[in-house]
């Protein structure tokens, strides 16, 4: 059984491999107004090879994708644990999915594109460090050219998502800037660093339940458990389904020796589960980890019941099913997973690239 603790943040891949840490000197909390200001390096460089050319919007677009993935000129990577500034990022290179959408909006409207941020609710990226287990959101750009709208995803591949990104405000997308700093911080060897982030994450944005459970994990790793309680419960009261602060409450109330507490929200977080194909996922995957194939091949049957559409799901059962000889239902469970596979390349939110929203 996978131990579960959710910090639930916007940055994390689905890789295995631990990245290196991007070493920044942060002497103070960057101000909002300073996390999307883009360098006057940058805004030079910007203007020489985007904006100077001229053409049309499109044109515009596809040079400002190639300016930052080009290895000549900005040369941006991946990095799971990368949530920076605008200016950090340009310095770094590195970018997690925050950041990319961070730099993305900021780049696009300096290139006079109506570019926004997108939230995507119902998705799964998740990691395991340090006994914390990461299940995320996820956040890319939008792009408004004329009566189009594209989508710019750069870890589309490494999250599962069943539902198209919905527009955020900056002032959303700034709180989860902070929300992610914290998180990072939290896990390192200095909570309290993370103190002035979560604060201001909840400024900006007090209406945002995953950032009260995180800030309830924050107030534990500090030894305040009343303090943890009151803000897992907050995020309770924003959304009476969420995830992370079921778990964590319920841990909570079994470390305390409260019995009867832990069981009512247990059973509360066990009904959303029930009901939550990637937590079902989840389960499967560590089934197979530890050798259970029957029990995986509930989970990916559950999984699948709740959400078809999905070719994991089926590349697992398929997994699962030949692993305990049933080589039938193997060449069944492959065969849909294929199909889903070859018709997800239509799909309009493609990894890696704009992508024309329908």
């Amino acid at each position: 059984m996978v131990t579960w603790v959710y910090a639930a943040v916007l940055a994390f891949s689905t890789s295995t491999a631990t990245p290196a840490p991007v070493a920044l000197a942060e002497p103070e909390m960057p101000r909002p107004e300073q996390v999307m200001a883009v360098p006057p390096e940058l805004r030079a460089q910007l203007q020489q090879k985007v904006i100077g050319a001229g053409g049309s919007s499109m044109q515009r677009l596809q040079r400002l994708v190639d300016f930052m993935f080009q290895e000549s000129d900005l040369g941006m990577q991946y990095a799971t644990d990368a949530t920076l500034t605008v200016g950090q990022a340009y310095r770094t290179r590195k970018a997690n999915c925050l950041t990319f959408t961070l730099l993305t909006v900021a780049l696009a409207r300096e290139a006079g594109l109506r570019a926004y941020a997108q939230e995507i609710e119902d998705a799964l990226a998740w990691r395991e460090e340090g006994g914390i287990v990461y299940r995320s959101d996820h956040v890319n750009t939008g792009i408004a050219i004329g009566q189009r709208r594209f989508t710019m995803d750069v870890a589309r591949d490494s999250v599962l998502v069943r539902h198209p990104p919905k527009t955020i405000s900056d002032q959303r997308l700034l709180a989860l800037y902070y929300n992610n700093r914290a998180a990072e911080l939290m896990a390192g060897a200095s909570p309290a660093a993370a103190v002035p982030y979560m604060m201001m994450s909840l400024q900006l944005d007090a209406g945002y339940a995953n950032s009260w459970s995180n800030a309830g994990v924050l107030q534990l790793r500090l030894g305040d458990l009343r303090g943890a309680e009151r803000d897992y419960l907050k995020a309770l009261a924003l959304d009476p389904v969420n995830t992370g602060a079921l778990f964590n409450l319920v841990t909570l109330y079994q470390n305390q020796g409260d019995e009867a507490r832990s069981a009512v929200f247990k059973r509360r977080l066990e009904k959303v589960q029930l009901k939550d194909p990637y937590y079902q996922f989840l389960q499967a995957l560590d089934d197979e980890k530890q050798g259970d194939f029957a029990e995986a091949v509930k989970h990916y049957k559950q999984a699948i019941h709740l959400y078809d559409s999905e070719p994991l799901f089926y590349f697992g059962l398929a997994r699962a099913y030949q692993q305990l000889g049933d080589q039938r239902r193997a060449r069944h469970a492959l065969g849909h997973a294929h199909r889903l596979s070859q018709a997800s390349t239509d799909e309009p939110y493609q990894a890696g690239r704009v992508s024309q929203r329908q």
